[in-house]
């Protein structure tokens, strides 16, 4: 699928990123998840894991504790009780 996805990565410090990506995958509650760019709206509860940020050749990588994730037609907002930013 062509176009870029608005990803926003947020703890209750500050934001740790947002922009345009190609793909991030996530650690649910009831399962890990990708999403890209038209995905279909959806809500979900974290679990502690791995968030990766995929852009082109480029792989960003965070570690959150718990929180949610958030599916719109405008993009993925992740909601984490805590998150850092992590080596790939």
């Amino acid at each position: 699928m062509a176009g870029k996805l608005h990803f926003s990565l947020v703890s209750p410090e500050r934001e740790l990123f947002s922009g345009e990506v190609d793909q991030v995958d996530a650690p649910g509650t009831e399962g890990d998840f990708g999403v890209l760019a038209g995905h279909a709206p959806f809500m979900t509860t974290l679990k502690s894991g791995r968030v990766k940020v995929m852009d082109g050749g480029r792989v960003l990588a965070f570690d959150v504790e718990g929180g949610f994730a958030d599916v719109t037609p405008e993009g993925l907002t992740i909601l984490a009780e805590q998150a850092v930013e992590a080596a790939v």
